[in-house]
């Protein structure tokens, strides 16, 4: 069954980048250099250009990458005056804040409050549990799988109650995460992957998921294997030679689908009508992600290499005038990846810039903040892909004139791939992190009101491309190219634990000083 069934089944439901970045050190010089200018040449004759395939094949020539020290001075002005701090700190009226602005409740005292009714109707609130729940971020890693091949994307659908993976080893691997549960019940054979699958997305419902690749197709599936569907959806570029699809994601509706592609456009395809009904150039460069804004799915952001996030009106978008309807530009690199807070007004970007901006879509950037962005990448002069990052870009902590950001994290390493990052869920941590991989092989967790880390989770032993935080449940899911999954949930320590964490937080930190040095 194709597309037909699939149209069937939902109007019924209805009507009921890529590789590692710096610390400042430099490549050794001598049969490296030689080894690389070779691999230049060689390439520079060949057809295909893929980011990926290209830090993939130069990965011997670069050494692991360092770990940018925490910004302790963060500049909060912007932030500290928006709505969206009230509304968090609404959530925390009843709540103690300790010196890092973390909420700290103590639980001794929350349920001696519950006993003595002073607690509305003898039950906790759910902003009271949110902001306990965000006391326990998760800390204790489970490797789940071991795979042969890098993973590049792994995440929970909408319920989390099932888990995708997606490997280099074109297989798409699907696991059933109700009720505690981790047991995969289907494996996709993924077609026509060029050098790997780059984005998966669950539809809304959880019954279907779509996938992209180094393909002029968008490919869709049913999750559980019941009818068999493995469509492929054609995109018809103008140039279909090297054609990628970075960033696809379904509308809310189950209707329609967007992608962000390397020829500096954006796509929708249409499921119902099984065609596609939208192509415009939207950038000067790769759009590496997409996101609709909330569940309206009238509202589109897209990130590019050019720097620049641009916001789109479904309603006034025309392929033969495209017009964005406001830009938002600070980053001084491009942007690997968008994640909206689902409100239509907030979202993060993550970029090679070393760095994850908060947004808010109402205030948008002057056209001289768009310029100077577009002048700072074009001064890059280094490469992702393969590079260690400059000392630089992780020293430069200026904002740019006309910078329309609330809030800036930097803490993370971006290299090697376009990393992503994410608002953690709602119902348990009513949003209040920011969390993202790194190329370092750890998961950092920003606390949004104050930019501090909250936790860095270490375990992998490469670069973490995507993470997950369970919907409903306190646990965070990892994909990394050291070829593993895993699963991370909060495991109280006891004293020799803390003293353990404590000496090698320590070590890290001497370490990484010294490397941008």
């Amino acid at each position: 069954m194709g597309l037909g069934h699939w149209n069937r089944t939902h109007r019924s439901e209805s009507a009921d980048r890529t590789m590692e970045s710096n610390s400042g050190r430099r490549l050794s010089p001598a049969p490296d250099l030689a080894r690389l200018l070779t691999y230049l040449i060689r390439r520079s004759n060949e057809d295909d250009d893929s980011e990926e395939e290209y830090s993939q094949n130069l990965e011997y020539f670069v050494p692991p990458p360092s770990v940018p020290a925490d910004d302790v001075n963060n500049d909060t002005s912007h932030l500290d005056t928006s709505e969206l701090k009230q509304e968090m700190l609404s959530d925390a009226c009843a709540l103690k804040f300790g010196r890092s602005g973390i909420w700290e409740p103590s639980l001794h005292q929350l349920l001696l409050q519950r006993e003595r009714g002073v607690v509305d109707r003898g039950d906790f609130r759910r902003a009271i549990c949110r902001s306990t729940s965000c006391c326990y971020v998760p800390n204790k890693m489970d490797v789940k799988e071991r795979y042969c091949n890098k993973v590049f994307c792994g995440t929970y659908s909408q319920s989390g109650d099932i888990f995708l993976s997606a490997c280099q080893d074109r297989q798409i691997r699907i696991y059933d995460t109700s009720k505690g549960k981790f047991k995969k019940f289907n494996t996709i054979h993924a077609l026509d992957v060029g050098w790997s699958i780059l984005d998966t997305c669950f539809s809304p419902d959880s019954r279907y998921l779509v996938y992209s690749s180094w393909s002029d197709y968008l490919h869709l599936c049913d999750v559980h294997g019941e009818h068999h569907v493995h469509q492929t959806l054609p995109l018809t570029p103008e140039s279909p030679h090297g054609f990628c699809i970075f960033s696809v994601v379904f509308s809310q509706d189950n209707k329609e689908l967007l992608g962000g592609a390397n020829d500096r456009r954006l796509y929708v395809y249409d499921l119902e009508r099984e065609v596609r009904t939208l192509c415009v150039e939207a950038h000067e460069d790769d759009v590496n992600a997409v996101s609709f804004a909330d569940e309206g799915s009238q509202i589109l952001f897209s990130g590019s290499d050019d720097g620049l996030c641009k916001i789109w009106d479904r309603r006034t978008l025309r392929e033969s005038d495209p017009r964005h309807v406001g830009i938002l530009a600070g980053h001084l690199d491009g942007i690997t990846f968008i994640d909206s807070r689902g409100d239509g007004r907030y979202l993060l970007s993550n970029s090679k810039d070393q760095s994850i901006k908060l947004w808010d879509m109402r205030h948008l950037s002057s056209k001289k903040a768009q310029d100077e962005t577009r002048q700072c990448v074009s001064r890059q002069n280094w490469d992702y892909r393969w590079q260690q990052v400059p000392r630089k870009v992780f020293r430069n902590r200026k904002k740019i004139p006309g910078d329309s950001s609330l809030m800036t994290y930097r803490g993370h390493t971006v290299l090697s791939t376009l990393i992503r990052a994410r608002f953690s869920p709602e119902f348990t941590t009513g949003q209040r992190f920011i969390y993202t991989g790194c190329a370092t092989g750890a998961i950092v967790v920003y606390d949004i009101l104050t930019g501090h880390i909250v936790k860095k989770l270490s375990g992998h032993k490469a670069c973490v491309r995507d993470i997950s935080w369970h919907p409903y449940n306190n646990s965070i899911m990892s994909s990394s190219w050291d070829c593993t999954i895993a699963q991370w949930s909060y495991l109280e320590m006891d004293g020799d634990d803390v003293k353990m964490a404590a000496r090698k937080s320590k070590k890290s930190k001497n370490h990484d000083s010294k490397d941008q040095t």
